[in-house]
Order: structure tokens, then C-alpha cells, then sequence
């Protein structure tokens, strides 16, 4: 009797530890997964309340996808839209840390590996194709050796162009790689060919693959016309709005810490400046200092290179919804293709998984981003207006040159 009660409380214990386990498995697996790919306390924290928020399917995404990231961040703002609660300093405080971290994710991944040759790419990598004007193409890396040898790219599972239509033809690469990231580059078919009985393409190598962008934060090209204020005292409220009309100007890439802003007339270095615009429903102030300028002296204009050293939490958030979440018509297939190519590596890793009976664990990934456009929220309007320049009439701006300000 002795000898059996503490075996039967062993057993009670164990099996109590067993349930509490298995019932608290999603959190245990959510929290491991973060410390073992390096991540801090408190960002785990933040994505499991962002996983909770949102329901995710497969919370540990949250660590390497930026589409689940966005999504995560997308339905935060629709749910504080529904209770009224979007402009609250909870929900600003909220949104700032997310898009901090996702600013991280896509410029700082943990994981060093990379690419630095396509010679390097593994047989039966998925990829996905852009070619310009037809979409986007499925196919896979059969062979990599002279060239790298992929099959026929298929168009919803069908072939629709012909293997010998492909050849000399430019075509852009999308990639997942396994434990690392996102890929990008552009080669040209150098044949089409035969290779196991099949139908392929020879692609041309190349040592330049894009793996994702070095600038501390990300910027997209914008065309966005802005009121444009120097600041003269240095008593002056640098985050308050100006009520009287400033210098006309144009906005032509954005970030949440900068812009790229032409002028009518030379510009000067070391200014300190403020900007006023609005991005769809959202008007911004953002006040900084200009630490470069490149003067064009036959158009007799300037491209400010402007640092942004003071802007309100709601308009730095507004900012990055408007270079994260919305994309511009002609950059729908780039972001297909990188989805699709995310989805092909998840699948494989999924069969694999299944294949070998065992659980695959996925590191930290970031994704290839272009330049995105629109939109946002705030409280207030201004009359400034957002129009779109084409390249080809950049020249007739109609901009007020700096000296009649």
C-alpha cells in the first residue's frame, strides 16, 4: 500500500501535467516557436495578442509571413472601426508597435542565409513567373547545372504558351525558399529543350537576386501634391497644422520617416521644413529637416531629400497603411506571384511534413516589396488634392519657385 500510493499520485500528476499540456499546446507551440527563432519576450507577446484578435488559422505564421502580418493588422483596424475606437490612444499605441515590427520583419531578418546565385537554387524549388503582359506562370526547378532548367510554365494548370514561344524572352522569378526568404530576378529563356522526356526552358544565371530592401524604413513612389512650410522659429509647434496657403510642392516617393519632395526653383540643404497633405482620408503634418538637394537647372527645380523628425502616432500609422496594405494596378501580379510562391513552399513543406510523419518548423521569412499605394485614416481633410504625374510631363509642373515664398 505504501509502496503503490505514491506511484498512483505520480500518475496522477503526470497525467494532469499530460492534459494541461495538451490543452495549452497552441500556446506552448506559439511561445517556443518565438524564443527558438530568436524573437523577444515582448514581441511574442504582441503577436499572440494580434494572433487572438484575429483569429489566424496558423498563428506561428505571424513570425515569417508579412501577408499574415498584414491581415493580423487589417482586421485590428476594421474591429476598432466597428467599436468606434480607431483613433483611440490604445488602438494608435497598438498599431505603432505592429507596424514597427513589421517594418523589422521585412528589413531585418534573423536569419542570414541567402542566395547570392541562382546557381545555388535547389531541384524541385517551386517558382513562380512573371511575364510581362500575359500573368503569372506556375512551374518548378528540374534541373540546375550550365543552366537552370524549369518545366513548362503553366497558366491554371494548362499550358498557354508554347515552349518555343518562350525563347529569348525576359522573364521575372518569384521564390520562397525553405528556413529563409523571399526572392527575386530576372533572367531571359535561353532555349527550350528536352529533359526527362519533358518540355523545359533553359533559363540564363544570374548573380543578381533581390532578397529584400536595406533601407531602414520602406518608401513607394507616390505623386502626391503637398503644402510645404519653412521654419523660421525655433519656438515654433512643429506637430500643429498651418492654417495659411505654403509653398506648392510635390511629393514623388513616401515613408513614415521621410519623402522625396520637388520643387519649383534651387532648394537648400539643412532646412528645417514642414509638410502638410492628405492621403485619401487622412491629413498629415510631418515636420523635419532637408539633408539633400539635387537641383535640375534647366527645369529650374529641385528634388528635397527630406528626414522626418516629428509626426503624431495616427499619421505615422496612417503613412504605413498607405505603403503597406493597398498596391497600384500594374503591381497586382508581382504581389500574385509572391503569395503564390509563399503558398507552393507551405504546401511542399505540408507534404513533407506529412511524408515523414514528423513537424516541420519554419523560420523567420520576409517578402520582396515594391512600391505600394493608398490608403488611409484620420479624423481630419485639407484642401490639398492627390493627382498622378506621369513621366513624361513631370516637367510642367506647375510649381511656385522656392524664392517667392
Amino acid at each position: 500500500m505504501n509502496t503503490f500510493l505514491p506511484i498512483l499520485i505520480s500518475l496522477v500528476v503526470l497525467i494532469a501535467l499530460f492534459r494541461l499540456v495538451y490543452h495549452f499546446k497552441d500556446n506552448i507551440k506559439f511561445f517556443s516557436t518565438g524564443m527558438d527563432s530568436g524573437f523577444k519576450i515582448s514581441e511574442i507577446f504582441l503577436l499572440w495578442k494580434l494572433s487572438n484578435l484575429t483569429g489566424l488559422e496558423d498563428p506561428c505564421s505571424l513570425y515569417w509571413s508579412l501577408p499574415s502580418l498584414e491581415k493580423g493588422i487589417a482586421a485590428t483596424i476594421a474591429n476598432a472601426k466597428d467599436e468606434g475606437l480607431e483613433h483611440s490612444k490604445k488602438t494608435q499605441d497598438f498599431l505603432a508597435k505592429l507596424y514597427s515590427y513589421r517594418t523589422k520583419l521585412e528589413l531585418n531578418p534573423k536569419n542570414k542565409k541567402g542566395l547570392s546565385s541562382t546557381k545555388y537554387i535547389d531541384v524541385g524549388q517551386k517558382i513562380r513567373v512573371i511575364l510581362k503582359g500575359r500573368g503569372v506562370f506556375s512551374s518548378e526547378v528540374l534541373n540546375n547545372s550550365k543552366d537552370l532548367i524549369i518545366s513548362l510554365p503553366l497558366q491554371d494548370n494548362k499550358i498557354t504558351i508554347a515552349g518555343v514561344d518562350w525563347v529569348g524572352l525576359m522573364m521575372s522569378v518569384y521564390l520562397w525558399r525553405k528556413d529563409d526568404a523571399a526572392y527575386v530576378f530576372d533572367t531571359y529563356v535561353r532555349e527550350n529543350s528536352m529533359f526527362n522526356g519533358k518540355s523545359v526552358l533553359c533559363l540564363s544565371h544570374t548573380d543578381n537576386l533581390l532578397r529584400t530592401q536595406k533601407r531602414r524604413s520602406v518608401r513607394c513612389e507616390c505623386h502626391i501634391y503637398a503644402q510645404m512650410y519653412i521654419i523660421k522659429s525655433e519656438t515654433a509647434d512643429l506637430r500643429s497644422m498651418e492654417t495659411q496657403p505654403g509653398l506648392k510642392c510635390l511629393l514623388e516617393d513616401i515613408s513614415e520617416d521621410g519623402a522625396l519632395i520637388r520643387i519649383g526653383g534651387k532648394g537648400v540643404s539643412n532646412l528645417q521644413i514642414k509638410l502638410q497633405f492628405t492621403i485619401g482620408e487622412s491629413f498629415i503634418v510631418m515636420s523635419g529637416i532637408v539633408r539633400g538637394v539635387e537641383f535640375d537647372e534647366e527645369k529650374n527645380q529641385s528634388k528635397l531629400h527630406f528626414e522626418c523628425t516629428h509626426i503624431d502616432t495616427p499619421m505615422k500609422n496612417a503613412i504605413l497603411s498607405y505603403v503597406y496594405n493597398v498596391i497600384p494596378d500594374e503591381e497586382k501580379e508581382i504581389i500574385e506571384a509572391m503569395d503564390l510562391a509563399e503558398k507552393d513552399e507551405k504546401n511542399k513543406t505540408a507534404s513533407e511534413s506529412t511524408t515523414d510523419n514528423s513537424q516541420t518548423s519554419e523560420n523567420q521569412q520576409t517578402e520582396v516589396v515594391s512600391g505600394n499605394t493608398n490608403v488611409a485614416t484620420s479624423e481630419n481633410s485639407a484642401p490639398v488634392t492627390e493627382k498622378s504625374e506621369t513621366s513624361d510631363n513631370k516637367s510642367g509642373l506647375d510649381l511656385p519657385p522656392i524664392e517667392d515664398f
